[in-house]
This record gives structure tokens, sequence and C-alpha cells, in this order.
């Protein structure tokens, strides 16, 4: 147990801090940093694939849904952690729910409010909302790697002990004394990978190179499926979180497991059942149809 300690990368040993840029008066932290390059990233993504073909919407539609969606995600991913995973502390600190800028975002709460946005969106420009799902969910990745690994340097959210020679040990509260706590799995870039690069890639090759687009909720079924399955098996080598340590013990799953299982069930329908909704598609939104 020893000789694993000692061989475990020592987190203060690769000179991460949780602060990008610090002028004294203003702090930028990378927690924040990764949501605003997602978005951008994102963005910039989103215009390549409206740009193709049968597109959903047009780019003064783009151009607004940045706006709903980061308003989603952000609010969204706030209010889902406060009522998924730390409710009792919030609703006994209310003040503490503003301060976003020390982590505590829940994706499965930004899923529901991006949601909401594009529904929203599609019914104030008569849009088809689940088309225009589809193609948000192939930037949606990108947020995820940045987010995660801006977890990674913010020393949140990490794995169970291992021995593995990649183990990384980060700092924790022992016994009321910050000190580096055992070898854990760097779950956080586990994450990183899987939902984040592989999901990009998997998604990516579906909409450039099969038809997937064209069947409303293919790609979003996908989305939703691969996510549920890449998280629901990192779960088992992530830590829950402190406060809900004995509801993992008590119903034998994590959280973010039992929140992954609708999401599992309901993107594995929306992908057998795509084929049924393919219509006719136009060029560009608001155009003559070319099918």
């Amino acid at each position: 147990m020893i000789e694993n300690v000692l061989a475990a990368i020592s987190y203060t040993d690769l000179g991460l801090d949780p602060v990008a840029v610090d002028l004294g008066f203003f702090q930028l932290r990378w927690y924040s940093l990764a949501y605003l390059v997602g978005i951008f990233l994102g963005y910039w993504y989103e215009l390549k694939l409206i740009a193709q073909p049968g597109a959903p919407m047009a780019r003064r539609h783009a151009d607004d849904l940045v706006f709903y969606v980061s308003l989603g995600v952000i609010l969204g991913g706030r209010l889902g952690y406060v009522l998924f995973y730390r409710p009792g502390f919030y609703f006994e600190n209310p003040l503490e729910i503003v301060k976003m800028w020390d982590g505590g975002m829940s994706f499965h709460g930004g899923a529901i409010g991006t949601g909401l946005a594009i529904i929203y969106l599609s019914w104030k420009e008569k849009l088809n909302w689940l088309r225009i799902h589809d193609y948000v969910v192939c930037v949606v990745p990108i947020g995820l790697f940045t987010g995660r690994l801006a977890n990674f340097v913010n020393g949140e959210l990490w794995g169970a002990p291992t021995n593995v020679p990649w183990a990384v040990r980060f700092p924790e509260v022992i016994a009321g004394v910050q000190t580096l706590g055992p070898p854990r799995h760097p779950s956080q870039l586990y994450e990183a990978i899987l939902e984040g690069l592989v999901l990009f890639a998997i998604l990516a090759f579906m909409f450039w190179r099969t038809n997937a687009r064209y069947m409303p909720g293919r790609l979003m079924g996908a989305f939703l499926f691969f996510y549920g399955i890449f998280r629901f098996g990192i779960e088992f080598i992530r830590e829950p979180d402190e406060q809900l340590r004995a509801f993992a013990e008590a119903t034998g799953l994590h959280m973010g497991q039992w929140l992954c299982v609708p999401m599992i069930l309901v993107g594995l329908y929306l992908m057998v059942t795509a084929p049924r909704r393919r219509q006719r598609i136009e060029p560009t939104a608001g155009l003559e149809s070319v099918a």
C-alpha cells in the first residue's frame, strides 16, 4: 500500500490552479473559462453543421439559439445540482446558489434546461424542435470535454481509490486537516475522453457519414444513449458526493446512475423509432423542399 502511494501522481506536483487569471480585483477561473470555450467552439461547429443541406434552422436561428441554450445550461445545470445533489445545504444557505464559480453543476439539470430552451425557441420560430435537438447534441460533447478538464484542474469529482499506475492523489480534508488523499482514479479525465472525445466522434460520424440527420431524433437518441452508458459505467469507479454516500449505499447506485437510466431508455427509443419519422427536408429552413 505504501508503494502504491509513493508511485501515485501527486496533484500538487502538477502545478494546477483553479484560477486561470488573477488580476487581484478580478479572477477568471478555469471552470468559468471551460464554459466560455465550450460555448464559443460549440457555436462555431454548429454553424458548420447548419451550412449543410437539410438544416432545420437558418443562421439567424443559430444566433438566437446560442443565447437560449447558454442560459438553459447555466440555470438548468446549477438548479439541477441544487435539487439533485445538495438540496438541504442550499435550502439552508440560499445565497450559496449563485456562487457557480466554486463549481457544482449537474449535467442532467443542464440537459433539461437546454431542452426547454430549444423547445421555447422552436415554438417561437415555428421550427422542428426534435431536429434542432439533433443538431445541438452534436456540439454538446465539446462543452463536456472542457468541463471535465476543468473538474480535474479544480481537483473535484475524483474517482474511487485504486492502485493503477496513473492514479492521482487529490487534496482532501481528512479528520479536519487538508492533505493529499489516497491514490484515486482520475475519473474526470475518463469522462473527458468518453463523454467528450468519443461521444463527439460517434455523433460526427453519424452526422457526416450517414443519413441520421434526416431522421428526427436519431442523433439526439444516440447522444442520450451513449452518454448514459458512458456515465453509468464511470460512476462505478467514481466517488459519490459525500452528502449522497448514504443514498448510494442504500440504493446500490449513485444518483448520477439513477438519472442516466431514463436517458438510456429514451435514447434507445428515439434511435429505434427514428426511421419512421424521416421527412422531406429543406436545404435551409424556410426554403422549398429538395426531397
